[in-house]
């Protein structure tokens, strides 16, 4: 029988879903029954962009330029990945700050009418003359895709014309699926592809992979190395601030994990079963019971179980007192999360740590995974809100402003500017994972609580774009459901 292979687009795996507002306890007995179906919105608001992550994912990528065969405005979301880049260098100890190297063709109406692909041509080969990268990434966009310009048929021909740059076509055109976390899966296709090959090579070790997306701090960056170093463990850290080299030595690991619960999780199924890599994918390490769950997933993948227990009783004993104080601080508190799907379950987690009350969880998609999420969560909070949407910020307004949380996890600027306190999950410049990050995360959010002023004046001072009705009106009004 032959193997049907991933095509990178998420919603063709069974069990995804996006678009829906409920509760959890609705959420979770529709999952089990197999009656929650895929829906769409009659109105959005706006949509995350598959290609923007597959963009975000490499950025940091040491030696590389960045095409994008695109309209201008679509690199336009780029700039946060931009920031995590300059910030991630300052913590790195650079002296000297650079701007990832990225080009966009500018596809504008007459490329859509006669063809872009000679403006494709021209970027990339001005790019590797002017930078003589080792890296070209040559990104679709939605508009190439509609237009039909051959990225791969150019990169191929360029590739013989230079041969010491790898050319990566990458297709992660923005209409191929909704959930974004799509574009994470077209990069490291294109890598597998065009990197790796397939091409065997020798096992080194106590070698991890450690997948870690744009958003991961410095400080959790460390946190991940120092837990699995105690394990023995050495750690290849990738795709951020990683290098050709590093990326070539995945082959050589004897295990792979990632530290964001949907950035690598398809890539490390291919990694098993083209090059034998077992993998560890369980919870993103925020709060003590994830860092746990983390943790022993990938002891167990090296056949370290004993000794990761051992080092647990220990972190704990560090830890416990710590985290009781701050427990005294927000006990009882109720808060709002919002972030993405493995990070937003992850922080629900981490609340009951400080014996928080979760209302409300925003969170782009829905799958198994999360499944086994709501079920612990369901366990713990007797009700909250959940609503999955992709970048849709009038529901959230809508359901903010209805819950009245003292607290708000996320991504904090709709929120602050209702004059709820909030702390920012979503930061790649502060710790947040692991066992220490845990303790930075938890006072972050007692601090924010004692200290309100700040958003207390946005709301002031600022007024949101939206009709006083409507914050009446019933946050899902335009989700609607279609078929399985």
């Amino acid at each position: 029988m032959v193997k049907v292979k991933y095509s990178g687009v998420r919603e063709s795996r069974s069990n995804r879903y996006n678009d829906l507002g409920t509760s959890g306890r609705e959420i979770e007995e529709k999952f089990k029954k197999g009656c929650l179906k895929r829906a769409d919105r009659s109105f959005a608001q706006g949509l995350q962009c598959q290609q923007i992550n597959s963009m975000a994912a490499l950025m940091s990528l040491e030696d590389s330029v960045f095409i994008s065969h695109s309209p201008q405005g679509c690199v336009g979301c780029a700039i946060m990945a931009v920031d995590m880049y300059r910030v991630g260098q300052i913590h790195r100890g650079e002296k000297i700050i650079k701007n990832p190297r990225l080009i966009v063709t500018n596809i504008d109406q007459k490329s859509v009418v006669f063809g872009g692909e000679n403006k494709l041509r021209e970027a990339v080969k001005k790019a590797v003359e002017r930078y003589n990268p080792r890296i070209a990434f040559i990104y679709a966009s939605c508009a190439s895709g509609i237009i039909g310009d051959d990225i791969d048929a150019i990169a191929l021909d360029l590739q013989s014309e230079y041969p010491d740059t790898v050319m990566v076509p990458i297709h992660c055109e923005g209409f191929k699926s909704k959930i974004c976390a799509s574009g994470f899966d077209a990069a490291f296709i294109s890598i597998n592809k065009y990197i790796l090959k397939k091409e065997k090579t020798e096992k080194q070790d106590n070698l991890v992979n450690l997948f870690a997306p744009t958003t991961i701090s410095y400080a959790d960056q460390k946190e991940m190395e120092r837990m699995l170093s105690l394990l023995g463990a050495e750690v290849n850290y990738i795709p951020f601030y990683s290098s050709l080299e590093k990326i070539k030595r995945i082959p050589a690991a004897t295990a792979s994990t990632s530290i964001c619960k949907v950035f690598a999780d398809e890539f490390m199924k291919t990694l098993e079963e083209d090059y034998g890599i077992p993998y560890s994918h369980t919870v993103m390490p925020i709060g003590i019971r994830n860092t746990d769950k983390w943790y022993r997933g990938i002891a167990k993948v090296l056949g370290k179980e004993k000794e990761v227990e051992e080092i647990i009783t220990k972190e704990h004993e560090r830890i416990e007192p710590l985290v009781a104080r701050i427990r005294e601080r927000l006990h009882g508190k109720r808060v709002f999360i919002c972030g993405g799907t493995g990070r937003s379950f992850a922080a629900a987690a981490l609340i009951d740590d400080f014996g928080m009350e979760l209302v409300g969880l925003e969170t782009p998609t829905y799958d198994e995974d999360a499944q086994v999420d709501i079920e612990y969560l369901n366990n713990i909070h007797k009700n909250f809100v959940v609503d999955i949407a992709n970048m849709q910020p009038f529901e959230q307004v809508n359901l903010i402003n209805k819950l009245r949380p003292d607290a708000f996890i996320g991504v904090p600027e709709w929120a602050a500017k209702l004059g709820v306190p909030t702390t920012h999950v979503l930061d790649g410049k502060r710790p947040t994972m692991g066992y220490d990050g845990l303790l930075y995360l938890g006072n972050k959010i007692a601090d924010q609580l004692e200290n309100p002023g700040f958003n207390k004046k946005i709301a002031k001072h600022v007024k949101l774009p939206y009709k006083e009705s409507w914050y009446k009106e019933n946050a899902f009004k335009y989700i609607t459901e279609g078929g399985n």
